[in-house]
C-alpha cells in the first residue's frame, strides 16, 4: 500500500505544472520569486500532489476556483521544501470563506474564569480536522512577502506542529538531538516577547505569539520566512533553530534577490 502511494506521488510529482498556474503563482504569491529554479521544481511537484490529495470547500458562497487552490496550495507548499514529507496527513480538506469569518471563543482570564464570545478570524487549524482560512486574508498575506504576515504560513506551520500528536510548539524534528536546543532556545525568546509585551516595549515577532508556544511557533515561522533577515540579525539562535527545523534558508533567498 505505502509503495502503491509513493509511486502515485511520484507520478503526479512529475506532471509539468500547466502555465496558467504558474502564471497564478506568479502574480499572487510574490515569494515564489525568493526560490532559485530547483526549488521551483521541487514546489511545482508538491503543489501536484497537494491538489491531488486536499479536498476544498467554499463557504458562505464562495466558488473555488483553480487561482484559489493554487494559491493556498503553492504557499503552504513552500514550507515543505527541501524536506522528507507526507504532505499535512492530519489534513484533508480547506475550508474557505470569502472574507472574515466569525466563530466562537474562550479566553481564559485570572482566577480561572473563562470569557466566552464571538471573534472575528482570518483562518484557524483544527488538530485532526480542516484548515479554514478566508480568502481575503489568503491574498493580503501573500501581497507582501517582507510584512511578517501570512495566514497561510501561520496554519499550515500549525498542521506541522500538529506532526507530535498535539499543537505546543514542539513539532517532530528531524534529529533527536534538536530538542534540547529547540526547547531552550524558543522557550527563552517565548518568554522575552512576553516580558517586551508586558514591558510596552517593541519587538519583531508580533504580540500574537505570546498567547502559548503553539502560537509562537506558528508566528514565528512568518517572521522566519518574511522577515528572514531581521530575524538572523536580532534572534541568531531561533533563526538557527527554525533554519534547522524547515531546512531552508530565507534570509540567503533575499539576499540573492536583493531585497530586505
Amino acid at each position: 500500500m505505502f509503495g502503491f502511494k509513493r509511486r502515485r506521488r511520484e507520478s503526479w510529482r512529475n506532471e509539468p505544472l500547466p502555465q496558467q498556474w504558474k502564471e497564478i503563482i506568479e502574480r499572487n504569491v510574490p515569494y515564489y520569486c525568493y526560490l532559485n529554479p530547483k526549488e521551483r521544481d521541487e514546489l511545482h511537484g508538491h503543489i501536484q500532489v497537494f491538489l491531488h490529495e486536499k479536498e476544498f470547500e467554499g463557504c458562505e458562497g464562495l466558488e473555488i476556483t483553480d487561482e484559489i487552490r493554487v494559491t493556498i496550495a503553492a504557499q503552504a507548499c513552500i514550507l515543505i521544501l527541501n524536506r522528507d514529507t507526507d504532505y499535512f496527513p492530519m489534513m484533508s480538506s480547506i475550508l474557505v470563506y470569502p472574507r472574515h469569518y466569525f466563530a466562537p471563543s474562550s479566553k481564559r482570564l485570572p482566577g480561572g474564569l473563562v470569557e466566552e464570545g464571538i471573534q472575528a478570524r482570518a483562518g484557524e487549524s483544527w488538530k485532526r480536522g480542516p484548515i479554514v482560512l478566508s480568502w481575503d486574508d489568503v491574498l493580503r498575506g501573500a501581497a507582501d512577502p517582507n510584512d511578517g504576515h501570512n495566514v497561510v504560513f501561520h496554519e499550515f506551520a500549525h498542521e506541522l506542529d500538529s506532526g507530535s500528536g498535539s499543537m505546543e510548539g514542539a513539532p517532530v524534528l528531524p534529529d533527536s538531538t534538536m530538542y534540547t536546543a529547540w526547547a531552550r532556545v524558543l522557550g527563552t525568546e517565548y518568554n522575552k516577547l512576553i516580558e517586551a509585551l508586558e514591558r510596552n516595549h517593541g519587538h519583531l515577532i508580533d504580540a500574537y505569539g505570546a498567547t502559548n508556544p503553539a502560537e509562537f511557533f506558528a508566528v514565528v515561522t512568518e517572521t522566519f520566512f518574511e522577515k528572514s533577515v531581521q530575524l538572523k540579525i536580532r534572534h541568531p539562535e531561533l533563526y538557527d533553530q527554525m533554519r534547522a527545523f524547515y531546512r531552508q534558508d530565507p534570509a540567503s533567498r533575499v539576499a540573492d534577490c536583493g531585497a530586505e
